[in-house]
């Protein structure tokens, strides 16, 4: 196919990509049992720079060559496979992690709703192959046996990411399943405390009779949820908090509420945050948070139009962490 390097990740197999030559004589990583923050940290030591890239495979912003008018939707579904493939094998020198958003993945066409899932996995089971940290961006949220479900099926497989987006509304009793599978499987959880989208505040923003507002009340809960049991030998938790790059000031205080969490860092690149605005998630020695660049980096061929496709996101993803390196520095 036109446009394309890496083969395919295999649907019908999902565990590897056809041709596992090109990856060289690396094996598949076994579950990890490990301190989640522990290894993040480690990862983004190793690789220099404490960004991630996010994995959304939308058919419309990719190269023409992944595009198909065929009817068959088994056709596209491979084709996304092989963009997705080409991607990993790109940024995995450059990145300690990836953020695949399951939106993206849920709704590809198949021969059966929710075919593309079949798809996600086999991003998490090619991207532990390439040695990175995978991120779940999944969201979910609810209480009882149904946060239980929800933490098995994403949390406790070994095939499951290293750690998943949560949503924290309904308090701890919605959160806590994700953390026992988190405790118990060396995984993570990162929980909505100020979120990057335009109309955030009008929930967010919302203040008690202290004048609080709802963002540092949730960074409160999380911070308090992910205490005792939950602390790597690094001095962070396995519970994470994702808060946007686009409202830096408050990221600076949220960093005081919230001292032993991870920072998940949306908002760079495409959603207009700088990397001066992402530095302020971070503590003074440069720890503490990761930063995500999605479309900025995946779909940079529309920015550098002369270039083939997979340099474009090469270079892309090296101008990416150089600068929130150097605004670190």
């Amino acid at each position: 196919m036109a446009g394309r390097e890496t083969d395919a990740i295999d649907i019908a197999q999902p565990s590897v990509y056809n041709d596992v030559s090109r990856l060289g004589n690396k094996t598949m990583s076994k579950a990890k049992t490990e301190h989640f923050a522990d290894r993040l940290l480690a990862a983004i030591e190793k690789k220099g720079s404490p960004v991630c890239v996010g994995i959304d495979p939308n058919v419309e912003m990719m190269p023409k060559a992944f595009r198909t008018d065929s009817s068959d939707p088994m056709e596209q579904l491979e084709l996304v496979s092989h963009f997705c493939a080409d991607v990993l094998e790109v940024v995995a020198p450059h990145v300690p992690a990836i953020k695949p958003q399951i939106a993206y993945f849920e709704q590809l066409p198949g021969p059966q709703p929710f075919f593309g899932m079949s798809l996600y996995t086999s991003v998490i089971r090619v991207a532990r192959k390439l040695g990175l940290i995978v991120i779940g961006d999944a969201k979910r949220g609810d209480i009882g046996s149904t946060a239980t479900a929800y933490a098995r099926a994403h949390l406790a497989d070994a095939d499951a990411a290293d750690a998943v987006t949560v949503n924290g509304y309904f308090g701890v009793d919605g959160v806590r399943p994700f953390l026992d599978a988190a405790r118990e499987k060396g995984r993570g959880v990162f929980v909505l405390v100020r979120t990057s989208n335009p109309s955030a505040g009008t929930i967010q923003d919302f203040t008690d009779t202290a004048g609080r507002p709802f963002y540092e009340h949730m960074a409160g809960q999380v911070a308090e949820m992910g205490g005792n049991g939950l602390i790597g030998a690094s001095g962070y938790s396995c519970l994470g908090a994702v808060v946007g790059a686009t409202y830096p000031d408050e990221a600076r205080r949220l960093r005081k509420i919230m001292p032993r969490q991870i920072f998940l860092v949306p908002g760079y690149g495409a959603q207009g945050a700088t990397a001066v605005d992402c530095a302020a998630a971070f503590k003074p020695d440069g720890t503490g948070a990761i930063v995500n660049a999605s479309r900025s980096v995946i779909y940079a061929h529309h920015r550098h139009p002369k270039l083939d496709w997979r340099k474009a996101v090469e270079k892309a993803v090296k101008e990416f962490a150089k600068d929130i390196r150097l605004a670190l520095a």
